[in-house]
């Protein structure tokens, strides 16, 4: 069993919680912290997640919600053909209110291994983002998960090609419902453990093709440090794969694009997250005391919604 000491610990720069609670800043990372009485609720359930091993410090992997978000909001299941992936996949619309406007933004939210499009968003998010619009602290935009897979956003198995349906299928089936703006592709994107690797790469493709996302989100992505632990999840066909599509190995791909990244510490993958933040210097780059779920998740949901509301595209 690999180390979870990887290579990322004890780097220079990163923003570590002190014994007296402070935060030392990186130099271009800023640290929002938010309080847990920001109107946050809290509902049974959690969302599935990719783990490492972990000691005795770790909080447990929560099991996948057994339902949609309580009001307010909107919280909608469609059944959708994907070409790219060759099956039929869910499509999920959380929207801030009933009766959206037009041409709504959307932020892609992608889920961690193990997980759905039903149950991509951490317990609360829904809520924050409607009390939120609500309140006119963010202006308003939703959130929108399809079915992934296993193998982290990308083809591991021919024929069945996540990233090709985030980026070519989703934006169909967004303008068609009237959502996303003229193309109907996300401003933005976001993802939790494996999602917060795809939410990054995703990020980069879109980089790639001449049509950067305005902001990309992560919370505690799965930044693994040591091929020797990622070759246990079967979900890159050898090293080199993984090297040319680990956001670690390519952090000046998103150099212009706005970042944030959060992780409690005692989450397996604080090493990869804390090197990620040394390299990337992302606009947040926030850890505190906590694990890998929800206990820690609904503590920056405020943060997360803000943090994309602040980069959602003009309305004409």
């Amino acid at each position: 069993m690999g180390s979870r000491r990887a290579d990322g610990s004890g780097v220079k720069g990163v923003a570590v919680a002190g014994p007296d609670g402070g935060r030392r800043h990186s130099r271009r990372s800023v640290l929002l912290a938010t309080a847990s009485g920001l109107g946050v609720s809290v509902v049974a359930g959690g969302i599935a997640t990719d783990t490492l091993p972990v000691g005795p410090a770790m909080h447990r992997t929560l099991g996948v919600a057994s339902g949609p978000e309580p009001r307010p909001g909107r919280f909608r299941v469609e059944r959708v053909y994907s070409a790219a992936r060759g099956r039929e996949v869910d499509l999920v619309t959380m929207l801030p209110t009933s009766s959206p406007r037009a041409g709504l933004p959307m932020a892609l939210f992608l889920h961690g291994r193990g997980g759905s499009a039903r149950a991509a968003a951490p317990s609360g998010l829904l809520r924050q983002l409607a009390t939120d619009v609500a309140r006119r602290a963010v202006p308003a935009f939703g959130f929108v998960a399809v079915d992934g897979g296993d193998h982290y956003w990308h083809e591991n198995r021919p024929g069945d090609d996540p990233m090709r349906m985030l980026l070519e299928e989703v934006p169909r089936w967004l303008r068609d419902r009237g959502l996303g703006g003229a193309d109907g592709s996300p401003f933005a994107a976001a993802g939790v453990s494996m999602g917060g690797f795809g939410a990054l790469l995703y990020a980069r493709r879109r980089v790639e093709r001449g049509r950067p996302p305005a902001a990309v989100a992560a919370l505690s992505p799965a930044l693994i440090t040591t091929w020797a632990e990622m070759s246990k999840r079967r979900a890159f066909s050898g090293m080199r794969e993984w090297l040319a599509l680990d956001p670690l190995r390519h952090v000046e791909a998103l150099a212009d694009v706005p970042t944030a990244v959060w992780c409690g510490t005692d989450d397996g993958f604080i090493p990869g997250v804390r090197r990620f933040i040394a390299l990337a210097r992302p606009e947040i780059g926030y850890t505190a005391r906590g694990g890998h779920g929800d206990g820690f998740y609904r503590t920056v949901l405020p943060s997360l919604v803000r943090f994309l509301g602040r980069y959602l595209p003009a309305t004409p």
